[in-house]
């Protein structure tokens, strides 16, 4: 609920006692002044989110309260009440900044339809606020004429008019947030608020304030009340990006939420309550960290409601043409470049490469090349600096495969030791040997997080041949470089 604390300030002993009545019955937390001199003071000791304020008071003008309250960091919203209205003073009201305007005496019906509008309008700024710190990527369009991918498109289909909660994988890179927003787009809640949280980017320690919000005071640096994801994506959809990042212990705290839909926030005691559709993401097979006792089961089964595999670049080669001229024609607009198109062994080659990026890695490919070559000529092969060599393409899946079995074949023909996994593990462990066994060190070479790193590393089984990170650093430095 997006409005919680509200100020009344009337000097009117009825009309006070009546609408704080009114508000109470509908479980707002409500203060009641009758002067100028004890609203500011209540200001200045507390947050409100909603203010009804006379605009004719023994010690002043109500309107010149509006002075004060823009200069607060979380501004209330002004509703002012008058017996003496007119249309010069409502205009002069509602130009200072106030939210609604109602003349003595009103009915509890235009209390509601104020509240409903005050709340409506409260939600859609604090998410507006979010979305404005985010990076939004461009465009939501799940690309490719591949049957693999029409097949992807009419699940989504399918699944996105529903509210059932859904559990996309897939390797990073692949579009798993594409699927995600295209299921918010099929969805009924297509027109209420799209949330996201990357579990992987919010460290341990303020992972509960980002899911759940926090009350002021409720740690240090905690200066304000906040408001969590889970409250913010009330009526709309919530997608938990990178789900596996997710501590056991928030894990738990996580699993009541989709169980129950209530929650309090962080140094709260009030018990709220939320409709939101959950959308979860993550790039590792959930089913292993279960049994791995990683990711608790109870947990896996409440996100596995329908489950989505996005099939990697690699199993849908048909496809990479159509991408490679799409993002030419995207880049070369959006850089001003005069680029012809793709030759045909270019196109031949970016379809033998692995593309253990995904369509992430083909679409900076493109972008590179489309930038460092020069006007009016066709792309080359050594325009495209493809990292890795390439092999012979893979024959394409059968249009017969479920889509959305989450254990779909992830290798591709060639040596076993050259696989995408084997590749990984042998770079993870190198760059460990080059940080001299660091693995905080490492982990931002290889811009993952630390705990990332130790799952890899456990999933490896390298882990046990390895020292812990404190006794790495207490060891001579000859010692630590082989320590591996």
């Amino acid at each position: 609920m997006p409005i919680e604390r509200i100020l009344i300030l009337e000097d009117d002993l009825i009309v006070r006692k009546n609408l704080e009545q009114q508000l109470r019955q509908r479980r707002y937390e409500v203060v009641a002044v009758s002067t100028l001199a004890a609203a500011q003071k209540q200001l200045s000791q507390d947050t409100f989110d909603l203010m009804f304020v006379d605009v004719r008071l023994p010690d002043g003008e109500g309107p010149d309260l509006l002075q004060t309250v823009q200069l607060r960091p979380q501004r209330p919203l002004v509703v002012f009440i008058t017996g003496f209205g007119s249309v010069e003073s409502a205009v002069n009201c509602m130009r200072n900044g106030a939210f609604d305007y109602l003349i003595k005496p009103f009915s509890a019906d235009q209390i509601e339809i104020t509240l409903q509008k005050a709340e409506v309008f409260t939600q859609l700024l604090k998410v507006n606020r979010l979305l404005n710190q985010e990076d939004e990527q461009l465009g939501c369009e799940l690309m490719g004429q591949s049957a693999i991918m029409e097949n992807l498109r009419m699940l989504i289909r399918r699944v996105g008019r529903t509210d059932a909660t859904v559990l996309i994988q897939g390797e990073s890179g692949s579009g798993k947030e594409v699927v995600a927003r295209m299921l918010y787009k099929e969805s009924p809640r297509a027109g209420a608020p799209f949330i996201k949280l990357n579990c992987a980017a919010v460290s341990e320690t303020l992972i509960e304030s980002e899911f759940f919000g926090h009350e002021k005071g409720a740690f240090t640096g905690a200066l304000s009340k906040r408001e969590g994801r889970f409250e913010l994506a009330h009526g709309g959809t919530l997608l938990l990006d990178e789900i596996s990042e997710v501590s056991p212990s928030m894990q738990a705290k996580l699993l009541r939420v989709l169980q129950e839909r209530e929650f309090e926030r962080v140094g709260g005691t009030r018990t709220l309550k939320v409709n939101v559709r959950v959308i979860a993401t993550t790039n590792r097979q959930l089913e292993q960290s279960v049994e791995r006792k990683e990711f608790r089961q109870d947990l896996f089964f409440r996100l596995n409601v329908v489950p989505i595999h996005v099939p990697p670049l690699r199993e849908r080669r048909v496809d990479v043409p159509y991408l490679a001229t799409h993002f030419l024609q995207r880049c070369a607009r959006k850089h001003g470049s005069n680029v012809k198109g793709l030759s045909e062994d270019c196109l031949s080659a970016l379809q033998r490469h692995d593309w253990p990026g995904n369509v992430r890695e083909l679409q900076n490919v493109i972008e590179r090349a489309v930038i460092l070559c020069e006007d009016s000529v066709m792309l080359e092969t050594e325009h495209c600096y493809l990292s890795a060599p390439s092999r012979p393409a893979a024959p394409a899946p059968s249009s017969s495969l479920p889509i959305d079995n989450p254990v779909a074949a992830s290798t591709v023909p060639g040596d076993a030791c050259t696989t995408l996994h084997e590749l990984e593990k042998r770079h993870i462990i190198a760059t460990l040997k080059q940080c001299q066994n660091n693995r905080t060190q490492a982990a931002k070479v290889l811009d993952i997080s630390v705990r990332t790193l130790r799952n890899k590393l456990q999933e490896y089984g390298a882990s046990a041949a390895l020292p812990d990170e404190a006794e790495q650093e207490s060891l001579p430095p000859e010692q630590t470089a082989n320590a591996v």
